[in-house]
């Protein structure tokens, strides 16, 4: 039986993939269903490596070998880019405000799914460890909107953070406060602009919002030694594990790490502390797994959300939630981790991604966790099998389909709306990407907990928390 696919958007430019990894392999059968007009003859893969290259080859699309480097980028983009093409940028190593410049110099729309510096830039020791951060690379991507306003022109759409997460889980966000207030009678009207949004969030109480993963896909060959394996890319994930951990800070805050760190420029949304996500654990629950310790990855959505929910009255910051990712990935990926924390954060000889070989049964649980308020907390998300996304599109694990359709659907929003310069996830219209992305989540669930960081505590050790409010940080980090 044929399935029909609906076709969202028709497009008559050019696309140019730069990577093509699990993610873009994962995308570009997606794109050809749902984006219309665009034929295989006008896609371009440019990429650092052969891989994904069966699948280039199966689609019969160009696929160019040729890292780009500061020196080469513009030249080798050169012939490929031009006005009214799109690239979608899923690479790592290459810099993404120097392909907003350069898509805004060609007229080209733009997405990526991850702001990625040239290469050191996470890990120069010349530069200081703040500026070595989401928060700063963040920080630099909004400062490209003072171009836009200095010569009074309009950019094409740069989507800048829209995969997974950042990007589907900011949509989720929305939906869950819009969940709360019906079941906490809160009127929440229909907010519409960031300044609408926050007094919703602070109007239902949320204090902590924990993007809360736990993925289970297992593969049928276990993890060697001296082997890396992951769902996804494992390069970016190592690149954001090595980076120091991040969190937006919240306005219920009493108890500031003795290893945090406070930005001295930008809005202050966020704080570091002086070590690798890799390294740092908090405590957080998903309906499926319940509770367990993710571990603190940097992410850009733990920047964007905390930012966008802001609210001050003049200088004083009356509300902010606490943001973070709390992060579990499969466990080969979790042993993958723990191995190269011994080799001195030093990569492993093998690295492979788990596609074919993941058995039945695994699901990735990817949501937002919104807890403090008087309904304690409430999670809002994606339980997406492996079993599922095999019937709903190739070249595709649970993982990846999560970021893939959130790539599809910032895409399709881009091209609709297609002048409108830097665009954080959190400032799009959240209804239109659930919509392209619901029939590839799987269920979609929202849960109540009475679960808290203190539950259970006391039966083990005794250790210095924050009794009169167990959503402080100190109660979700493990130490």
């Amino acid at each position: 039986m044929t399935i029909e696919h609906k076709v969202h958007v028709t497009f008559p430019g050019r696309l140019i993939f730069i990577g093509f990894g699990s993610i873009g392999q994962g995308v570009l059968p997606l794109i050809l269903r749902h984006i219309g007009g665009l034929s295989c003859d006008r896609i371009t893969i440019v990429t650092a490596d052969e891989l994904g290259l069966a699948c280039a080859q199966e689609y019969g699309i160009t696929h160019l070998v040729q890292p780009l480097t500061r020196e080469n980028f513009r030249q080798v983009l050169e012939p490929l880019v031009g006005r009214g093409d799109f690239v979608l940028n899923l690479s790592v190593d290459v810099s993404s405000i120097a392909l907003i410049k350069y898509c805004w110099e060609r007229g080209a729309l733009y997405l990526d799914t991850c702001l990625e510096p040239w290469p050191g830039g996470y890990t120069d020791p010349s530069v200081s460890p703040s500026r070595r951060t989401n928060y700063a690379l963040r920080e630099e991507a909004l400062a490209l909107r003072k171009l836009k306003d200095k010569d009074k022109t309009p950019k094409p759409t740069a989507v800048v953070t829209h995969g997974a997460n950042p990007g589907l889980v900011q949509h989720l966000v929305k939906q869950a406060l819009l969940n709360l207030a019906v079941d906490l009678k809160v009127d929440a009207g229909d907010p519409k602009t960031r300044e609408e949004w926050a007094a919703l969030a602070k109007s239902v109480g949320v204090k902590v919002i924990h993007i809360a993963e736990r993925d289970t896909q297992m593969p049928s060959l276990p993890k060697r030694m001296n082997e890396f394996v992951n769902t996804w890319s494992v390069e970016g994930f190592i690149s954001e594990g090595c980076q120091p951990a991040e969190l937006g800070w919240g306005s219920h805050e009493r108890n500031f790490p003795r290893d945090g760190r406070k930005h001295d420029f930008g809005p202050g949304c966020a704080i570091y502390l002086m070590q690798p996500g890799a390294a740092t654990r908090v405590r957080t629950w998903t309906p499926r797994a319940g509770y367990f310790h993710g571990f603190l990855i940097t992410h850009g959505e733990a920047m964007s959300i905390a930012d966008y929910y802001t609210i001050r009255d003049g200088d004083q910051l009356v509300y902010r939630p606490t943001v973070h990712y709390a992060y579990h990935p499969c466990d080969s990926a979790v042993m993958s981790l723990h191995e190269f924390a011994g080799r001195n954060y030093r990569l492993q000889d093998s690295k492979r991604i788990l596609m074919n070989e993941i058995e039945s049964g695994g699901i990735d649980e990817l949501g937002v966790l919104l807890a403090g308020h008087k309904n304690n907390a409430y999670w809002y998300g994606s339980q997406l099998s492996i079993d599922e996304a095999r019937t709903l599109a190739p070249h595709n694990n649970a993982t990846s389909l999560q970021v893939t359709v959130s790539v599809l659907s910032g895409m399709i929003w881009a091209i609709e709306n297609p002048a409108l310069g830097v665009v954080e996830p959190d400032e799009m219209d959240f209804r239109r990407n659930l919509e392209i992305c619901m029939p590839y989540l799987g269920p979609v669930v929202g849960e109540y907990t009475d679960w808290n960081p203190l539950h259970d505590r006391s039966r083990f050790f005794v250790e210095d928390i924050d009794t009169s409010d167990p959503w402080q940080f100190k109660n979700v980090r493990v130490v």
